[in-house]
């Protein structure tokens, strides 16, 4: 028997057949132009379901039409997604948005700045997205000006500091952080460590700036500082280097509950008890973080809701509309055992 051909890929032309109206109405429909009726609109998108007919971005974009797409790009490997308590909340709350509104998320990942750069250059230049969710934030960050430059729509997701061209979102959370270090302090602790999250990073440098500021409050030095990169495996290393230290600590701040979980296991092995021998106290709430032994106190952020109001602030400017310059969110602490 002869191999049947392939089915053909439905047209314009088809819809326009099937709709009974010409293919420049169909065009207008998809594209958003004027003087289509409701019930022509109506008739011509159930014609194009039927058929499994979409227009391309790309005619979409020749047209002028909006992309009904936005942009995330993540300088940062693509394994890490899944180890990573942010992203997939902060995705989800995203996706509940642009699902309602019937736009999508191109996410790109990227190994370097060039890259980086680059990538922005081809989707704007492209027109593949109609703006961009900006994460990770690194000081200085050139993506601001470049994006600025390009009159892009854009909203920051952290706390970009002042001058930033763009409305921003994040989770307030400084005060439940030095409110964790306080609580350490006047339980008698004189030496307490920090591990840090990647250097590079902005939300990792305000949480090391935090610490510092809150120990220098009560008059005493901070303690030893290790870097963990937000990995399980960086957080054991470096609570390793910690306990090996002169100086061993009597409390530890890690600037995410992932490295202080891998902390935990390090100190559990070592025979130090958590947290008679050295108190810990992390940042996230990651769902481990109620079943580890002994269970972690840490900040809880709501990362869902997050990903959900950078997706509404951002279509919302998409529109034309007025949005607040900063939106803060609020955290709250998850006192536990381990403190």
């Amino acid at each position: 028997m002869a191999p049947r051909p392939p089915k053909r890929r439905p047209t314009i032309a088809d819809v326009a057949a099937a709709a009974g109206v010409s293919k420049g109405a169909v065009s207008r429909t998809f594209n958003g132009g004027a003087r289509i009726s409701a019930a022509t609109r109506e008739r011509i998108h159930a014609a194009a379901a039927q058929l499994g007919w979409m227009p391309s971005a790309a005619a979409r974009a020749i047209n002028g039409a909006p992309a009904q797409a936005i942009g995330l790009i993540l300088r940062r490997p693509a394994e890490l997604l899944e180890l990573d308590p942010f992203f997939p909340a902060f995705l989800a709350g995203v996706e509940s948005v642009l699902a309602r509104h019937q736009y999508s998320a191109i996410l790109r990942f990227v190994e370097n700045a060039a890259q980086e750069r680059s990538a922005y250059q081809q989707l704007i230049a492209e027109r593949r997205v109609d703006g961009f969710l900006l994460n990770d934030l690194r000081q200085p960050d050139f993506r601001l000006k470049l994006l600025a430059d390009q009159d892009a729509r854009v909203v920051v997701v952290g706390k970009p500091g002042r001058g930033c061209p763009f409305p921003s979102v994040d989770t307030d959370s400084a005060a439940q952080v030095r409110q964790l270090l306080v609580h350490f302090i006047i339980n008698g602790h004189r030496e307490i460590a920090h591990v840090m999250g990647a250097p590079d990073l902005g939300h990792a440098k305000d949480r090391e700036r935090l610490w510092r500021k809150t120990v220098a409050e009560f008059g005493l030095t901070p303690g030893n500082l290790e870097v963990g990169h937000f990995t399980a495996a960086g957080g054991a290393a470096a609570t390793q280097k910690l306990i090996a230290n002169k100086t061993r600590p009597t409390a530890i701040f890690y600037a995410n509950d992932v490295m202080a979980v891998a902390g935990l296991a390090v100190l559990k092995d070592a025979g130090l008890n958590v947290p008679d021998d050295i108190a810990v106290v992390g940042f996230d709430d990651i769902q481990l973080a109620s079943h580890t032994s002994p269970t972690l106190s840490t900040v809880r952020c709501d990362y869902r809701l997050l990903g959900r109001t950078a997706a509404e602030l951002l279509l919302s400017t998409m529109a034309g509309n007025a949005v607040e310059r900063q939106t803060l969110l609020p955290a709250e602490i998850r006192w536990r055992a381990s403190n």
